[in-house]
């Protein structure tokens, strides 16, 4: 997930004293007693998501590399009487449970990847693993919640799979890989190979797919509340590469040389501009950054050339299209004025918009207040971002966060997803489960 939750904190402060639900003129479908069906059954699998949780967070796995993750949601599907695929889109697990009675098909989706992260949060199940990122060897950290996700999605299969004869329809259970983007590089005709959703999409996971859910747990949140938004939730996001070329020379004479180490600082002064006066953000937001600058060896040795890695986040397509092209012709003027050169690419990561549509977000509102126990609330735009956006374009998809900070901790102040000292309350991991559940069995009685 690549998201700071700075937004989300500032809205819980500003609403945790009176929880905001929208309301929908969308007929209800899972009702009280539905709820205590599906409440039921998940309190009997508590105990087990919380072993599965921390047995995933101490063995945590890189994108690409979820094996024995995968391996593991796919043995309990595989008990639970399900169809499993595996190695979709990589290491990707699909378990499909047919219910009693005919109907429509809706998908429920959890991320498995961890990050490169040294863990220090002190947990007795802290990770200490180590695993191999870009041709180093790295620790690897659940920094992000991926391990609570799979074990809510796991506990929320046990639950759906013991009320199998009553569903009136097919809910697909979507294990993911790769959500923080794999390592991969263009081949040499330029296609960038697909990962993640995007891979797990291409290879038939939402195959007649008519709605899917999915949510991120935060510890930025107050405890036990649901935080959605109807329309953009979550930003696009492009990788920005941009390789500056001068020529290399002595320290002492830079009219000798071309020198990339000051065309690249310009560039990156001159990128602050593309938000800041060449796009219209009052339609929407949007962030550049640069977050990497790499080149030359010595004090006194001007470089060939420098390296610049950053990101793109925009909330509208036609404000992406517009930004690529301004970062593009920023970074190539502005080089080009010292007698150097920009060539700028963008990717492999790619992730779409995250937006959930109105239509499904308001008939969605009932059920998930309901599996809430009202404690719903609109959030602002997270300028992070996600691939369940892939999802997204293949059917109606809504996306939420679900606060669990630690115990004690205020949601204000406590680690963020991707920090070495991220930790959540596992008492939230039955209200995952069971909003997904709801939002399931819900989306399959609505008529």
């Amino acid at each position: 997930m690549h998201k700071p939750l700075s937004a989300i904190a500032l809205a819980a402060g500003l609403a945790a004293s009176g929880l905001a639900v929208v309301s929908s003129a969308h007929a209800q479908a899972l009702d009280a007693a539905g709820l205590q069906a599906i409440d039921t059954a998940v309190n009997k699998v508590a105990p087990k998501m919380v072993n599965w949780r921390r047995d995933i967070h101490a063995h945590p796995e890189l994108s690409g590399q979820e094996v024995r993750t995968a391996k593991l949601v796919a043995e309990h599907l595989k008990k639970l009487g399900m169809e499993v695929q595996t190695n979709v889109g990589g290491t990707g697990v699909v378990g499909t449970l047919r219910g009693g009675l005919p109907g429509k098909v809706v998908a429920l989706r959890a991320d498995m990847d961890a990050l490169p992260v040294p863990e220090n949060t002190g947990l007795p199940f802290a990770s200490k693993v180590k695993a191999n990122y870009l041709g180093k060897e790295v620790p690897v950290m659940h920094a992000c919640g991926h391990d609570a996700h799979v074990a809510m999605l796991m506990g929320a299969a046990e639950a759906l799979a013991g009320m199998k004869a009553q569903l009136p329809g097919t809910i697909k259970f979507i294990f993911q890989p790769a959500e923080e983007g794999a390592p991969v590089e263009a081949d040499a005709s330029g296609k960038v190979p697909s990962f993640g959703a995007k891979a797990m999409v291409e290879e038939g996971a939402m195959k007649d797919v008519q709605a899917i859910y999915g949510l991120h747990i935060t510890a930025n949140l107050p405890s036990g509340v649901v935080g959605y938004r109807s329309g953009p939730l979550m930003a696009g996001s492009d990788n920005i590469s941009i390789q500056v070329e001068g020529r290399g020379g002595h320290g002492s004479s830079p009219w000798n040389a071309v020198d990339p180490v000051v065309a690249a600082s310009q560039v990156v002064l001159g990128l602050q501009t593309v938000v800041s006066r060449q796009l219209n953000i009052s339609q929407e937001p949007a962030v550049v950054t640069i977050g990497s600058i790499h080149g030359g060896t010595r004090y006194n040795i001007i470089p060939d050339n420098v390296e610049l890695l950053g990101t793109l986040r925009t909330f509208d397509e036609g404000m992406r299209q517009e930004a690529l092209k301004r970062i593009t012709t920023t970074a190539e003027q502005i080089a080009a004025s010292s007698g150097a050169k920009a060539k700028v690419r963008f990717g492999p990561v790619a992730y779409p918009v995250t937006s959930n549509p109105a239509e499904l977000t308001a008939a969605s509102l009932p059920a998930l207040k309901l599996a809430s126990g009202g404690k719903a609330m609109i959030i602002p735009k997270v300028s992070g971002s996600e691939d369940f956006s892939e999802f997204q374009k293949v059917a109606p998809g809504f996306f939420y966060f679900l606060g669990a900070p630690p115990k004690g901790a205020d949601f204000n102040k406590a680690p963020s997803n991707h920090s070495p000292l991220f930790d959540i309350d596992e008492d939230q991991l039955p209200v995952g489960a069971r909003t997904l559940a709801a939002l399931a069995v819900d989306f399959l009685q609505r008529k």
